[in-house]
Formats: C-alpha cells, sequence, structure tokens
C-alpha cells in the first residue's frame, strides 16, 4: 500500500508540478501527516522532492527530473487497454493518438504484463451504441468545432434545430464541455446563465466566437451535467397509467419503458407466460401513452378511462389507414 501511494504522489507531482499537501492527501485518502513523511520517503530514496511553505506553498519535484517508470500493475495495464475498443476517442478525432499513446504504454510496461495486455483488444469489445440505434454517433462535421471552442474557452453560436420545431433557433452559448451518453454526443452549456443541454446531431452550424467563454464561478462539466441529467431522468408524469402486462413479455416491457414506471415491478418469478402483471406508469401527456400499442395485445392499459380512449383513437385510425 505505501509503495503504491509513494509512486502515485511521484506520478502526481510529475505531471501536475507544485500540489499543496492537503490536495495530495484528499486525493490518497490519508492525513496530511502522513503524505509528509511519503515525502520523506521518497526523499531518502533519491527523488528531488522538496516542500514550500506559505499560502502559495506545495510539495514539488525539482524542475527537469522524470520518471520513466510505468507503475502499471497487471489489472491496470488490462483496463488501460480496454481503452483501444472503438468509443468515443473516434468521434474525437483521436483514433491515431490513442494508438500511439499504446504503443508507448506497451513498451514501458513490465515484460510479464505485456502479453495480458495484448490479448485485451482480442478478448474485450466495448459497443457504446444503444440496440436498434444507428451504428456510431451522429455527431456529424459539428463535432470538431464545439470541440475546438470547449478546449479555447471560447463562446460558441448554434443553429440548432429543436425535435419537432419548424425552423432552428439560433443561441450563443457558453459551453462546459461534451459529453458521450451511450453512444450520443452532447454539448452541455450554459444560455444565458442556465445549464441546457444540446444534442450534437441536431446541430445544424456551430462557430467558435472571439468572447472568452462565461462560465459560472465554481462549477465545472461535472456539476451542471449531473444536474441535466436529474432534470431529464425526473421530467414530470403528469399522467398516472395503471398497465397489465403478459408475463412472458414483462422484461422486455420493463427494459423499453423503465423510466416511465412510478414503482418497481415485481419480480419475473414463475408463472405461465400468459398470466397478466400490473404496473404502474406515468406519462408527461395523454398522446405518450400510444407507444404502449408496440406491445398489441400483450400489455392493455386499464386506467384511466381518458388512455383507454386515446389508444382506442390510435387503433382506430390504424385499421382505416390498413383497412383495403
Amino acid at each position: 500500500m505505501k509503495a503504491d501511494r509513494l509512486l502515485s504522489i511521484l506520478l502526481l507531482l510529475q505531471t501536475r508540478g507544485r500540489v499543496p499537501a492537503t490536495e495530495l492527501a484528499e486525493r490518497l485518502e490519508v492525513s496530511v501527516r502522513t503524505i509528509y513523511r511519503d515525502v520523506e520517503a521518497l526523499s531518502a530514496a533519491g527523488v528531488p522532492v522538496y516542500t514550500e511553505r506559505g499560502r502559495h506553498g506545495g510539495i514539488a519535484l525539482l524542475p527537469g527530473y522524470r520518471t520513466d517508470v510505468s507503475g502499471l500493475t497487471a489489472d491496470e495495464a488490462r483496463a488501460l487497454f480496454v481503452l483501444s475498443a472503438q468509443g468515443a476517442h473516434s468521434d474525437l478525432g483521436l483514433d491515431g493518438a490513442l494508438g500511439s499513446a499504446l504503443r508507448k504504454v506497451m513498451a514501458a510496461l513490465p515484460a510479464p504484463h505485456r502479453p495480458a495486455a495484448e490479448r485485451i483488444s482480442e478478448r474485450i469489445l466495448v459497443d457504446p451504441v444503444r440496440w436498434l440505434q444507428p451504428g456510431g454517433s451522429a455527431s456529424g462535421p459539428d463535432l470538431g468545432e464545439l470541440q475546438h471552442a470547449v478546449f479555447a474557452d471560447r463562446r460558441l453560436r448554434l443553429r440548432y434545430r429543436h425535435s419537432g420545431a419548424p425552423v432552428p433557433a439560433e443561441y450563443t452559448v457558453d459551453p462546459y464541455g461534451l459529453v458521450s451518453k451511450a453512444g450520443v454526443w452532447y454539448l452541455v452549456a450554459d444560455l444565458n446563465g442556465e445549464p441546457r443541454l444540446f444534442r450534437v446531431e441536431r446541430v445544424l452550424a456551430a462557430e467558435t466566437a472571439e468572447e472568452s467563454v462565461r462560465r459560472r464561478p465554481g462549477v465545472g462539466l461535472g456539476a451542471v451535467w449531473a444536474v441535466l441529467r436529474d432534470q431529464v431522468e425526473r421530467l414530470p408524469k403528469d399522467v398516472p397509467v395503471k398497465v397489465r402486462v403478459r408475463r412472458g413479455r414483462l422484461d422486455m416491457f420493463v427494459r423499453i419503458h423503465s423510466t416511465r414506471l412510478t414503482a418497481p415491478p415485481p419480480e419475473s418469478g414463475a408463472g405461465a407466460a400468459d398470466d397478466w402483471v400490473e404496473l404502474a406508469m406515468g406519462f408527461q401527456a395523454l398522446p405518450a401513452v400510444r407507444a404502449l400499442l408496440a406491445f398489441g395485445a400483450d400489455a392493455e392499459v386499464l386506467s384511466p378511462p381518458a388512455a383507454r380512449r386515446e389508444l382506442a383513437r390510435a387503433a382506430a385510425e390504424a385499421a382505416r389507414l390498413y383497412r383495403d
């Protein structure tokens, strides 16, 4: 444990420069006193590490000192090489950079770890795209411009197509960063000081502005994403609906409509496939219940009567369309 901690301190100082002892203690989950003892141990081992007191002080290495010790365990090496699977780096244009980085890491690995790392790409495949979705992220050419603005800390001018809107909207936003969620890219940004989520595939045009970004002080990408994700997952469900589903289709029904369930579904358990299981659901608006027609006669809305009438109208419209 101490050897791992000493190596972690060494690598953090090498990549970050001067780091306060309190920050090191927090990241490594030890006391500040332990950090100072570890620094003494590094110094005794010949590492040119020193401390500076004062408000802007910290722990640092002498300028120019580098170590080529990778410090990777076998499990850490395998975890790193899982990144070679197709994923977000492809959309960001970093395929070549990732391959080059992995080759450098491979050269630095201890010889016993190399075969296991090489086998990772042959044994593990990560496909970030959900089932029944187009292959790969439909991010388009604008992802490069969005990425440029994010890293340059500049404002963005967007021409954006909202779902169902006949005319695109134009915005000037303050980006926090890009998020890949289940294979779909989103731009997280402030619009007039309020957090907003923009689906990258709906960005019709993007231009990096000259003005510096105006983010809210002390707020980062992770915090803004958490707020937006909570808003999406907790959309109001104003129409409570009671549904019964045939047990044989229950698992599929729950997977598709899990976000609409307002109570935990019963366990699949034993029973005939034709048995009925009741579920409590919530919909944002009455017409949204039409999504249940995808299950045909394997799902029936029990209440409210207005939801049953909505489904009856939808079924009648489809029947008239295909009558001939």
